[in-house]
């Protein structure tokens, strides 16, 4: 869907890399700039490491990409960069804010090289505000945009969550104002300045708690499993296991209160409506932990799937990959690698059957495609790329 479309990819770690990733997932040409010798810092984020040395962590966020070294603290570096922008459609960074403009490459500027360019910064902070130079990190936005106070034991300390979130999202969201800023493009010529942080982006996902602090003045509290509007929605212990239940209406509830033998909950007028459920969460709760406890979690999944309702076991990683859905939805793909003969990789959650994603290159090796880029984006013969070289350009 974007081919023909070229990224200038900057950016590192995780959500700038996530981003390009989902871009090149549907198409684009992403180059991703790296420094020489070091490269992505991820590389270096292990164990575990594929065969060859790659981390996990590294090609979790890389498919569908070619890696260029270059000295961007050099001036021939530089100027490299711009040739580059000139025949790019997007630019994604995500180095300190202003960095660019320090390099003589603020907006304007860009747009002069290229007419058209979509600029896209990821942030900690954005840029303006009082935090503005702040480093972000992941962990640090989470507990700073809300997400931990509701994240956690409700008696336990607060609590992150199990992956960086913040960053993800961020990388989604970059990801979708791009392709927003391409479409207009088709439309009116111009190009974009789009400006994304991590906070902005961990505040936008506090979503309805937000909501619910806003209407009714109230700082949500945690809640650990269960959910601040809906009773009952959070996990259980069967008899094996923990179950993940939820009954999201009072139909669903009546239906599940008839299934297991306790019609007269679904009337009890403390428990017949979801506000009463939520007012008297504390001794309906109970009830049920005292339910769930008498059977295995396999026959409460087959009960709930049986009478249309919603439920799931906890599953850790490894049953994660053995899900008959999962594999049927074939999310994990193996793909071929110069280094480790193959890498298991995620497929693109994009799922477009229309004009399919896929996998067209696997993370790529610490500048494995400098000499070809160079050639064939740039038009730079053998002289210029071993200069380029000798100098420590690239």
């Amino acid at each position: 869907m974007l081919d023909g479309i070229r990224v200038v990819d900057l950016t590192r770690i995780l959500a700038g890399p996530y981003c390009t990733m989902l871009l090149g997932d549907l198409g684009a040409d992403v180059i991703k700039i790296e420094i020489p010798e070091r490269g992505d810092d991820t590389r270096q984020w292990g164990p575990p490491f594929a065969e060859g040395g790659e981390s996990a962590y590294y090609l979790a966020a890389n498919r569908n990409k070619r890696s260029l070294t270059l000295n961007l603290k050099s001036d021939r570096g530089l100027q490299v960069l711009r040739d580059l922008i000139r025949q790019g459609d997007v630019v994604v960074e995500n180095f300190r804010a202003g960095t660019l403009e320090e390099w003589g490459l603020d907006y304007d500027t860009l747009q002069e090289l290229r007419p058209g360019l979509i600029y896209c910064t990821i942030t900690g902070y954005g840029y303006d505000g009082p935090y503005r130079d702040r480093p972000g990190y992941d962990f640090i936005v989470q507990a700073l945009g809300g997400f931990m106070s509701v994240t956690g034991p409700i008696d336990g300390e607060p609590t992150r969550a199990g992956v960086a979130i913040a960053d993800l999202a961020s990388g989604m969201f970059a990801c979708s104002a791009v392709l927003a800023a391409l479409f207009g493009r088709e439309r009116t010529g111009s190009g974009q300045r789009i400006d994304i942080s991590l906070l902005d982006s961990q505040v936008a996902l506090m979503s309805y708690v937000a909501s619910n602090y806003l209407v009714s003045g109230e700082p949500p509290k945690r809640y650990g499993n269960a959910h601040p509007n809906i009773v009952p929605y959070e996990a259980f212990k069967a008899r094996d296991g923990y179950i993940a239940f939820a009954a999201g209406n009072d139909r669903q509830w009546a239906t599940f209160c008839n299934a297991v033998g306790r019609a007269e909950w679904g009337v009890d007028a403390r428990f017949s409506t979801n506000p009463a459920r939520n007012r008297n969460r504390g001794v309906l709760i109970k009830l049920l932990n005292e339910l769930f406890q008498g059977r295995d979690v396999a026959e409460w999944i087959a009960l709930c799937e049986a009478i249309g309702l919603p439920a799931g076991p906890i599953n850790t990683m490894d049953a994660v990959f053995d899900d008959p859905q999962v594999r049927a939805r074939e999310l994990k793909l193996d793909f071929p690698h110069p280094t480790a003969g193959s890498v298991p990789l995620l497929a693109s959650p994009l799922n477009i059957p229309t004009s399919p994603t896929g996998v067209r290159l696997p993370p790529p090796l610490l500048g494995q495609h400098t000499d070809e880029i160079l050639a064939e984006v740039l038009g730079y013969d053998a002289e210029a790329v071993s200069a380029l070289r000798r100098e420590g350009i690239v």
